[in-house]
């Protein structure tokens, strides 16, 4: 099942470190099979109050996301991000194209009927 590592960065310095991570973030993505689904697109909020930036990067599973981010690649890098912005980043597992909302209704492993 697709997973995603989700960002939702805010207060970013936009400097040489920012620039760096961007030039480099790519080619760690690569081994894990990572791609952008999302990458601080054009937004229009409908509710609340957005002022960050999201960032969704898909990856094949969970296991390959998790390698990823835990990778030396990743982590010799995850500084120039992590000290010049604040934000929230989690991996989520993705659904089947079946799902529907009452899914989460049941215990795990069963569809809701």
């Amino acid at each position: 099942m697709t997973a995603y590592a989700v960002a939702d960065l805010h207060s970013v310095e936009m400097g040489p470190a920012i620039v760096e991570y961007l030039e480099k973030i790519d080619a760690t993505l690569a081994p894990y099979g990572g791609r952008y689904i999302i990458h601080g697109g054009r937004k229009t909020v409908l509710e609340g109050d957005w002022p960050g930036d999201l960032i969704v990067i898909a990856f094949p599973d969970r296991a390959s996301a998790a390698a990823w981010y835990a990778s030396p690649a990743y982590q010799a890098i995850r500084p120039l991000r992590s000290d010049h912005s604040e934000g929230d980043v989690v991996l989520v597992d993705g659904v089947g194209a079946g799902h529907r909302a009452t899914d989460i209704l049941a215990p795990a492993g069963q569809a809701a009927s």
